[in-house]
C-alpha cells in the first residue's frame, strides 16, 4: 500500500496508476458520503465521479494542512451540495417557529447502516441536506445557512423536522422489529 505522500505526488504527476490507487483507497468511503446527500445510488455515483475529477484537478493545490481523507471528504460534500443546491428551488424550505418533537430518546440499535441510510434518503430534500450537514458533517446552522442561501432559522427548522421524521421512522421500525423479530430492508 502506498503512503499518503506517495499517492499525492504520483497524482500530481497525473500518473494513472497512482490516480487509480487513490480512487480505490477512498471510493467506498466517499460513496457513503455521497449517498447521504442523494436520493439514489446512481445520483451518488455521479456525485462521486464529479468529486474525484475535482480531487485530481485540485491535488496540485493541496497544502497537506489536513489529512488527505479529510480534504477529499470536504470536496465530496461540497460537490454534493452544489448538485443539490441546483435542486433546492424545487423543494420548499419554510421557516417554522416551533416544531413539537417527541420527548423520548430513540435508539438505533438493531438497525443496519443501509436501513439508516434509506431513512435519511427518504427525508424531504431540504431536511436531508440540513440533517447531513449539521448532524453528520458538524456544520453550524450559521454555516449551513450561508452555504445554502437560507436563513439560520430555516436551517434549524429543517433539522428539527428531519429529526422528528427520523424519530417517527425509527419508532415504526422498532415496532415492526418487536412484532416480527427482524427489521425489514
Amino acid at each position: 500500500m502506498l503512503s499518503e505522500n506517495e499517492l499525492i505526488e504520483g497524482c500530481k504527476k497525473e500518473n494513472r496508476a497512482f490516480q487509480k490507487a487513490l480512487y480505490d483507497q477512498y471510493c467506498r468511503k466517499m460513496l457513503a458520503v455521497c449517498l447521504r446527500y442523494s436520493k439514489s445510488t446512481a445520483e451518488a455515483e455521479d456525485i462521486l465521479q464529479e468529486g474525484f475529477v475535482k480531487v485530481f484537478n485540485g491535488l496540485k493545490n493541496f497544502r497537506q494542512e489536513s489529512k488527505l481523507e479529510t480534504w477529499i471528504t470536504r470536496i465530496m460534500v461540497n460537490t454534493a451540495l452544489n448538485v443539490q443546491r441546483k435542486k433546492l428551488y424545487l423543494y420548499p424550505m419554510v421557516d417554522v417557529e416551533e416544531i413539537n418533537l417527541p420527548e423520548e430518546e430513540m435508539s438505533v440499535s438493531g438497525l443496519h447502516f443501509t436501513q439508516l441510510l434509506q431513512m435519511i434518503q427518504s427525508l424531504p430534500h431540504g431536511c436531508q441536506i440540513v440533517f447531513n450537514l449539521f448532524a453528520i458533517e458538524g456544520f453550524s446552522h450559521k454555516e449551513i445557512a450561508e452555504q445554502l442561501g437560507i436563513s439560520e432559522g430555516t436551517s434549524k427548522s429543517q433539522f428539527a423536522r428531519a429529526k422528528s421524521l427520523l424519530q417517527q421512522k425509527l419508532l415504526k421500525e422498532s415496532k415492526y422489529y418487536e412484532r416480527y423479530g427482524e427489521a425489514k430492508i
